[in-house]
């Protein structure tokens, strides 16, 4: 914060001047800093948009006088359920019935900040080792209460359940409440005595229906604390109800970014330069105008659109427009990330998490290990990158689908030179993003081009545009380094893992609006505790440690489903698989010896191993194991797989879960299973080479997806629980990997310690 700047308030009322010198002046101790923020004015209230016939209860619920119930979902829905997830949790709360439930996107508000994820942030760039708790308790509330004030609505890290099941239900039980109050007031009862079900008040033999309540409820005074719902006899909660969203995805009605049609509406298409410092050096202005159908042209420094009456127009016209950039430094290469990969391997890291004393522990003694090596992997959604923007004098709609809403909004005003009260963003769901939308370049450009024209417009990022500029999920290499006690356990580990600081990237680029190329400079050489991830891992072993060493790529890369757990379990569960071998020893014992602290993990392996028919892992068998906790869900993978004619063939996955109670068993099966063929995607492909600053692929059969008919039989089954929710989409994500590779090992003979595995002769 430079200099000094007017600050308005959330009601409008103008601040005093307040510099970050005289903010910290004023609050020199920790406390003194909490207190000055708490007392900054603030006021947060829903700011829903209501029908004539519709009632605004609280930031997440609306009820119709028909009694139709409107409930708020402030996170993306982009194919994990959520749409169906937290209305579900209001209705059970609310004693609705779900066919009367209906579901509105949450617009921009602070009420609906993402605060566990922004927590989890927290305790992976902020670890406590070595910061004094009160200073770290201080740091981690400060970033919470930024968050908020910056509306940090994230959908990320498989939290939605997680975050949000509560305030959902205290937002439905707040209804319900008032729903009772006014049913009473008319009965002239206690309203305490009321229930509610099937979307009607009762008291014994007297019924009201919602709608009938709603108007008089919606103006009465809450209590002063949420007074939830008895047990119900036929709970909405843990029923596969059928998702919300299914009914309109199948028949075609469901809007996406690209379904939104404008009077008046052009389309665009996108060209853009190799990774790096790239500039548009110049573009054949004639040729290109002169294309079928094309309208005009948007240069920007970075990029070159065209404009035209279809997209198909736009698209060839590119090519006629034959744009030239020219990029600074040397280009981005395969060879050159997996130089760097290996420079960083040998140079400097930062002890990121420590348990007892390894250097003690190895001094002397006979040191085994393994290096590792994964390659970049992309999103690779069904929708490719898409906004429709629509100017309007000096304000801006904007519809795109974006995991964190307020900041593309930002985005797109830093761009445009628009206030962000200018811009009005209309979230959509996404066809697919495992956070690609985290990235908001298509909201940007997209508003730039449709202010030039001055006309709506959408852009489309065409397949190999879609490839091409893809920041993917950051490759990486381990060394794993091992001393075995007498008994061939592991008595001490060492992780060291050479890999970019992509959160550190991640977070200059949506908050700051930092380009990529100069965000990936910038966050070179840092330490990120986030990159490893997941390495600490849950075996006991007395003493462990893992060392991130920041590797520069010159590659941008992002968030991906999984994050880095989706690397860090291959590195450990095939180095774990390895000291087995080792040692002699069934790889499921082996296991089992170190999960004495871990007992829920301990019976999904258990459970698995089990219902696979694991037959001890012995030469031939074909049969793999991995198993890996992360956001408070625990799973156990039991691969089968072996060489064939047409290369690796996995042929059943056994997985077991344990995530807590689910709201909806139904979909918590399709995300551990779509989990589980996304692991297995970028377990065999979802990669490119990069050649020039730029992916070498430009279609989706060019990055190696396993097709249908590879697909493996399935078997998933949930352990029962009464725990918190933990996260779902991702938890089938990390243990594919390893447990494919140990499953050839045991096919085969052969270890295979690089990603995808298919790049290895069978």
């Amino acid at each position: 914060m430079a200099g000094i700047r007017d600050t308005i308030d959330t009601k409008g009322r103008r601040l005093p001047p307040v510099s970050r010198r005289s903010l910290l002046v004023g609050a020199t101790a920790a406390g003194g800093l909490a207190l000055a923020w708490s007392v900054w004015p603030r006021d947060y209230r829903p700011n829903l948009t209501a029908a004539p016939d519709e009632h605004v209860f609280n930031a997440f619920l609306k009820i119709g006088d028909d009694g139709h119930i409107s409930a708020i979902v402030p996170q993306c829905e982009m194919g994990q359920g959520v749409t169906t997830l937290l209305p579900q949790i209001m209705a059970d709360e609310l004693g609705a019935d779900w066919r009367t439930v209906a579901v509105e996107t949450a617009p921009i508000n602070a009420l609906y900040t993402n605060t566990l994820v922004v927590d989890e942030d927290s305790a992976a760039f902020m670890p406590r080792t070595g910061v004094p708790d009160f200073v770290a308790d201080v740091r981690s509330w400060a970033r919470r209460e930024w968050a908020v004030r910056h509306a940090v609505m994230l959908t990320a890290n498989s939290s939605s359940v997680r975050m949000f099941e509560a305030p959902c239900r205290d937002a439905a039980a707040q209804a319900r409440a008032l729903l009772m109050m006014a049913a009473a007031r008319r009965w002239d009862a206690d309203w305490q005595q009321c229930d509610t079900q099937d979307g009607f008040v009762t008291l014994g033999a007297r019924k009201l229906s919602f709608g009938e309540l709603a108007a008089a409820a919606a103006l009465l005074e809450l209590p002063a604390e949420p007074v939830y719902r008895a047990s119900s006899a036929d709970p909405l909660y843990g029923k596969d109800l059928t998702r919300l969203d299914l009914p309109a995805k199948v028949d075609g009605s469901a809007n996406y970014a690209g379904d939104i049609r404008l009077p008046d509406m052009v389309y665009a298409a996108i060209r853009q330069g190799p990774f790096g410092a790239t500039r548009l050096k110049r573009i054949d202005r004639k040729a290109g105008l002169a294309s079928p159908g094309v309208l005009s042209v948007v240069e920007h420094e970075r990029w070159v659109a065209a404009v035209a009456r279809n997209w198909w127009a736009a698209n060839r016209a590119l090519d006629r427009f034959a744009p030239e950039f020219e990029t600074g430094g040397t280009p981005i290469s395969s060879d050159g990330i997996d130089r760097a990969l290996a420079a960083a391997l040998k140079g400097d890291g930062s002890r990121i998490a420590r348990k007892g004393d390894v250097e003690d522990a190895m001094a002397g003694r006979e040191r085994i290990a393994a290096d590792y090596l994964v390659a970049p992997a992309l999103h690779a959604p069904i929708e490719t990158r898409t906004a429709t923007a629509a100017p309007s004098g000096d304000r801006l709609r904007v519809w795109v689908a974006t995991q964190a809403p307020a900041q593309c909004r930002d985005a797109i005003a830093r761009a445009t030179g628009l206030s962000p009260a200018a811009v009005t963003l209309f979230p959509m769901m996404a066809g697919g993003s495992f956070d690609a939308c985290l990235d908001h370049s298509v909201a940007v450009q997209a508003a730039i081009i449709a202010r030039q024209v001055k006309r709506p417009v959408q852009l489309c990022w065409s397949r190999a545009e879609e490839i091409m500029r893809d920041m993917p999920r950051a490759p990486a290499r381990a060394k794993m380094t091992a001393t075995l006690n007498a008994a061939g356990g592991i008595d001490a580990l060492v992780a060291r893992i050479a890999v970019p600081s992509t959160n550190h990237e991640v977070r200059a680029r949506l908050f700051d609006g930092t380009p990529a190329d100069v965000a990936q400079r910038d966050a070179a050489g840092r330490v990120d505790a986030a990159a490893v991830e997941g390495a600490g891992g849950v075996y006991a072993i007395p003493h462990r440690a893992v060392d991130h060493c920041p590797a520069d790529i010159g590659l941008p890369t992002a968030r991906w489903r999984g994050n880095a757990d989706s690397y860090t379990a291959f590195f450990t569960e095939c180095f774990v698989d390895e000291m087995a071998a080792r040692a002699g020893a069934d790889a499921l014992s082996y296991r089992m010896a170190m999960l004495g602290q871990a007992p829920l993990l301990a019976r999904c392996l258990l459970t698995a191993t089990s219902l696979g028919g694991w037959e001890g892992g012995l030469a031939g068998t074909a049969q793999g194991l991995a198993c890996h906790s992360m956001r408070g869900s625990h799973i156990a993978l039991m691969a089968t797989a072996r060489a064939s004619d047409k290369g690796l063939q996995v042929e059943q996955l056994v997985a077991v879960v344990d995530a807590g109670r689910l709201v909806n068993p139904a979909i918590a099966r399709q995300q551990v299973e779509g989990g589980l063929i996304f692991g297995l995607a970028a377990a065999v492909g979802a990669t490119t080479d990069y050649e020039g600053g730029l992916a070498t692929a430009r279609k989706l059969h060019q990055i190696g997806l396993p097709r249908l008919s590879q697909t493996p039989q399935i078997l998933i089954e949930f352990i029962d629980s009464d725990r918190d929710p933990g996260g779902i989409g991702e938890i089938g994500v990390p243990v594919v990997a390893p447990a494919v590779a140990n499953a050839m090992f045991a096919a085969t003979g052969r270890r295979i310690r690089r990603l995808p595995l298919s790049a290895h002769p069978l």
